[in-house]
Formats: structure tokens, sequence, C-alpha cells
């Protein structure tokens, strides 16, 4: 079957030209034949043409729902996630039970950032689909998004047999459990590196043991990130994990230099964030005399942040916009028509 899917998919599009020439003698092309020809063309990711043939198919009892729902895939192939979200939702006033288009509902409100909205059908699609792992754990990936990380547990503990097949599942749980400060998190992250191999993932299992109060282990997963080629880190930076090192060095031994030469080595590379340092600032653990040296280390940042901020444009001069001369026109940057 799958070797002849093409070869068909051409008939059918070769006979457009043929049943539209029958539309006049025969009378209208059926409900089935748009539908179909929507879906040879979207297939061919021909999607403004299928548009058009799902379009007319929707007009039709028949075919209705299956043509919005087709459009509303369109819509979302396209990234016009709202119309998407629209198309899926029209089905679900006549059909709100329909765990196929409350699924297809929910993601594309997570692409138009409605969180709240994907978090209700996700919550309908669960009592109809109590076994579905995938549902659970896109359930639970919201609710962590809303932070409601209790919400988000209670959830993911009714899939255990996912907990330790699935990798994303098992990495959510931790996750979830950090976000809880739940000692428990060490383990499953422990768990999930003992398996896998991600910078990201072992920062947040330094951050957790850090958590857990267990300064020497997070040490070594801090040094073990900075130790490796950090042009791998997707979800923070380089200089968070310097940071992260700097103030572990200044909580755990607040009588050693330790913490405020790597501050300092940091804040002299170019670490500008003194909203992070100031929060040092609160940490009971960090000594006084640390503390005044983050002061200095604070008016240091802000310094060379406003070194690095560019001067504002002046404003344009009022009067008529002077000619361009001919070298100008042809060398002068195309960037508006990008």
């Amino acid at each position: 079957m799958p070797k002849t899917k093409k070869p068909l998919l051409w008939l059918v599009l070769c006979l457009i030209p043929f049943l539209g020439s029958c539309v006049s003698r025969v009378g209208a092309i059926s409900a089935e034949e748009y539908y179909s020809l929507g879906i040879a063309y979207m297939d061919l990711g021909k999607y403004e043409e299928a548009e058009k043939w799902f379009k007319r198919a929707s007009l039709m009892d028949k075919t209705m729902t299956a043509s919005v729902y087709n459009l509303g895939r369109i819509a979302f192939e396209t990234g016009r996630y709202e119309e998407a979200a629209e198309q899926f939702e029209s089905i679900l006033v006549k059909d709100p039970e329909n765990t196929m288009v409350l699924k297809a509902a929910a993601y594309a409100r997570i692409r138009t950032g409605d969180l709240t909205l994907a978090e209700g059908y996700y919550e309908r699609v669960l009592p109809l689909e109590p076994e579905s792992a995938d549902a659970g754990y896109n359930y639970a990936l919201v609710l962590l998004a809303l932070e409601k990380a209790p919400e988000a547990e209670a959830v993911l503990s009714n899939y255990s047999f996912a907990l330790l097949e699935n990798k994303d599942v098992q990495l959510l749980y931790a996750r979830i459990l950090r976000a809880q400060d739940k000692v428990e998190a060490v383990d499953v992250y422990d768990q999930w590196l003992a398996n896998y191999s991600d910078l990201d993932v072992r920062y947040e299992y330094a951050l957790a043991l850090e958590s857990a109060e267990l300064y020497a282990r997070a040490l070594a997963e801090y040094d073990t990130v900075l130790s490796s080629d950090t042009s791998g880190l997707k979800l923070v930076s380089r200089q968070d994990v310097q940071f992260s090192r700097a103030r572990l060095l200044l909580i755990a031994d607040s009588g050693s230099s330790q913490g405020i030469e790597a501050l300092s080595e940091l804040v002299n590379g170019g670490f500008s964030d003194t909203l992070r340092l100031e929060a040092l600032l609160d940490e009971k653990s960090v000594s006084d005399s640390a503390k005044t040296e983050i002061r200095r280390l604070i008016v240091t940042a802000e310094q060379k942040a406003s070194e690095e901020t560019p001067p504002p444009e002046t404003e344009s001069p009022r009067g008529d916009v002077p000619a361009a001369s001919e070298t100008d026109v042809e060398g002068g940057s195309d960037s508006t028509d990008e």
C-alpha cells in the first residue's frame, strides 16, 4: 500500500479538470469528492489548494467535521495558531467529548500562550482517556508552566509505568519535584542522567543538589558542566552556571574567599545581572564581609552595563528628506524588502 500512495494522489489530482468539467453536465461534485481532493492536496503539502477544497466540503453535513478539523490542522502547520484553535473549538461546540479535537485545541492554545484554556482541555481529556500517558504528560507540562507543581505531580503519579520507561515523563517528574524543593528530585535526576546525557539537565541536577544542601555534590556537578563544551547549553548560558557555582561557594563556606573570587571574575568578565547580585545580599549564609564586596561588584556591574548600552538615537531632522545620490540607491541596504 505505501508504494501506491503517491500515484493514487496524482491520479486524484489529475482528475480535477475532468471533475470540474462534469459539474455543468452532471451536477455538483459530491462532498466526499471535495474532501478527497483536500486530503490529496494536504498530503502533498499544497495547503492553499487543500484549504479551498476543505472549505467547500465543510459546507456539507456529511464531511463538515472532518473538513473543519483538517482546516485546523493546516492552520496549525502554517503557524496560524489562533485560527487553528478556533477551528478545533468550533467542533467542540457540537462534539464536546471528541478527545482528538480536545487534544488538538489544547496544543493550539499552548502555541497561542493561552495555557489556562489548554489546561481546561486536558482536564476534559483525562477522564475520557485515563490510560493515555501522553495526555497526562501534556497536562502535567501545562500545569507546571502555570506554576501548579503539586497538581502536576498528582497527574503524573497516575502513570508510574511511564515514569520508569519514558525519559520525557521521567524528566518532567524530576522538574516537578524540584519546583517544590523536594529532595526526591535528586534521585530522579540521578536516575535520568545514568541513562541520558544533557548539560542543561545536569545543571538542573546541580541546582537540586544545592537545594537539598548536598553542596559538595552540587559543586562537582557545576564543575562538570563548566568543564564541558557549554555551547551545548540550550536553556541557560555559561554565565548562569558560573553564577550558580559562585553563589554556592558563598553560601556553603562563608569564611572562604573562593566565592567572592569567582563572583569577581564573573563580573569582570561581563556579567551584569544586578538583580541576581542583589539577591545575594538577602542570603543569611553569606558573611557581612562578602556582602560588602558584593555591593562593590554591583556598582561595577552597573558601570559595565551603562558602558555597553548604546546612546539613544538622535531625533530625525525636520524638513524635506534629502535626495539620495545614485550611489546611495545602488549600494544602499535592501533590508526593507526582507
